[in-house]
């Protein structure tokens, strides 16, 4: 199925089971979608096998099989934000990404994406990210042209040959001796959003300088050695630091929603790395800053 608007179909695979139809399944797998919805879907034929054969309601379940369906929201919020594209060729994208405006499609986000916006503004079906950053951080984020390039941006990654600098805001503790190195093991924690350490092989490090202190806060220098999810805020709230308007660190019983007027002060502020394609230097920096 091809990109639409932006959106790549999504694939689910149907497991050995003994459900009536393919529609009870999707069902009972997609609780928060009704029936309603995967009909009209299925009459629009937007929920297809992987032969590219149309799923009807009433076609009878066949497991050890993939469908492919095109996900849609019917009232999606509006991000105020918008990206800029501070490279590209025809090998690279790299994106400056403002703050709450996530990479990827999941949950209530879909149009209001960093990949759908460029994929319909570049007019590039095939743009993949690279790397994430969190929906609440600011800054870079790199997205390859070409699927069949991806893996090559992505083994820098993970050989650890790109070299990543955030800036935060924080609380400053003069009982602190900086430059310091945060190292701990990090787990998913609940709910499965959150994560947070625990006694173990440390699995996490994270370099930390201050650039400058005014008042009772700082502005940090963190540059992660690894890339567990969440870890610089973890380290950083761990350290009894915690970033300016972090809503998850230090965990709280219900997290509030969005309030653009108190962006995450967190910023994927620069990465320098060698193109693996065309052997060049790369080095970029974010037109964003973070304010005390």
């Amino acid at each position: 199925m091809p990109t639409r608007a932006g959106v790549s179909p999504s694939c689910v695979g149907l497991p050995a089971g003994h459900w009536p139809t393919i529609t009870d399944f999707l069902i009972e797998r997609f609780p928060a979608i009704s029936r309603e919805v995967w009909l009209q879907r299925m009459q629009d034929g937007l929920v297809v096998d992987e032969f590219g054969a149309a799923v009807t309601p009433a076609r009878a379940y066949r497991g050890h099989m993939r469908l492919y369906y095109y996900r849609a929201l019917d009232d999606e919020p509006r991000i105020p934000f918008e990206a800029t594209v501070l490279f590209q060729d025809e090998h690279l994208i790299v994106a400056d990404k403002p703050h709450f405006l996530p990479v990827t499609p999941s949950g209530h986000y879909l149009q209001e994406t960093l990949l759908v916006r460029l994929k319909n503004q570049l007019d590039m079906d095939d743009l993949i990210p690279v790397h994430r950053i969190d929906r609440e951080t600011a800054g870079l984020v790199l997205l390859s042209v070409r699927r069949s390039e991806r893996d090559a941006y992505q083994s820098l990654f993970r050989q650890r040959e790109v070299q990543k600098h955030y800036q935060a805001i924080a609380p400053w503790r003069d009982d602190l001796h900086f430059p310091l190195v945060r190292k701990s093991r990090i787990e998913e924690d609940e709910p499965f959003f959150r994560q947070r350490e625990v006694p173990g092989e440390p699995n996490s490090e994270t370099h930390i300088e201050v650039l400058e202190v005014k008042g009772d806060r700082a502005r940090y220098a963190l540059s992660p050695v690894t890339g567990k999810k969440h870890q610089l805020r973890v380290h950083m709230n761990a350290l009894g630091l915690p970033l300016l308007n972090d809503r998850i660190y230090p965990p709280v019983a219900v997290t509030p929603d969005d309030d653009y007027r108190y962006p995450l002060q967190l910023l994927a502020k620069s990465m320098a790395f060698t193109d693996p394609l065309t052997g060049q230097p790369r080095q970029f920096e974010s037109r964003f800053s973070l304010k005390f």
